[in-house]
């Protein structure tokens, strides 16, 4: 009976790791096709995390070892804080309204302690990925040129007391979809956490 039990609480937390990659796959299709994501699929995926960790069996969250659902205030909290990480990216424009908003998507199916390990595992897809678009479109001086642009314009503008932001590149090396990298980083995340359980 207790074999019976942990088969089926597998299966329910499997069920919500999937239904979390369907939507990543989905809002990766987006932002390669359109370059944008869409508020409903946000919306709907927010929806679907928070009733996931709502009223499925309790555990130590969906990237966790003990997995199981974490409850609706950790999962609203989850949502804040994946929010929250990422808006100083928005505000610096260093990234897409639409890419914080999946984050905190993400937030709201892994609590707030699962979408920091996702936000560290994306971060780290992200630098590769932009590693890559460098090496293939051989623009690596170009970048460097970027970064000491951007690092001399952030200090000019810091020093007259206005905000730096990222949209006054001279020439950009290539736009990352960034969806990609969530995507990437977040199942990363989640199936390490199921290997190794750290």
């Amino acid at each position: 009976m207790k074999d019976i039990q942990i088969v089926s609480d597998n299966l329910v937390v499997y069920s919500v790791v999937a239904v979390l990659a369907c939507l990543l796959l989905v809002a990766v299709w987006y932002d390669l096709k359109f370059h944008r994501i869409p508020n409903k699929l946000i919306l709907v995926g927010i929806l679907l995390g928070v009733l996931a960790n709502a009223f499925l069996p309790k555990g130590s969250g969906y990237a966790g070892y003990v997995s199981g659902a974490l409850g609706w205030a950790d999962s609203l909290r989850g949502l804040g804080m994946g929010f929250v990480v990422l808006l100083p990216f928005y505000l610096l424009r260093a990234m897409g309204a639409g890419d914080v908003k999946l984050m905190a998507m993400v937030g709201a199916f892994l609590g707030p302690a699962g979408v920091l390990g996702a936000i560290v595992f994306t971060f780290l897809a992200g630098g590769v990925m932009a590693i890559a678009v460098v090496i293939r479109t051989k623009k690596f001086r170009r970048l460097m040129q970027n970064y000491k642009y951007m690092y001399l314009g952030s200090m000019i503008k810091i020093s007259t007391g206005k905000a730096p932001v990222m949209d006054d590149m001279p020439d950009s090396v290539g736009k990352l979809p960034y969806a990609v990298a969530i995507a990437v980083g977040t199942m990363g995340y989640v199936i390490w956490r199921r290997i190794y359980g750290i």
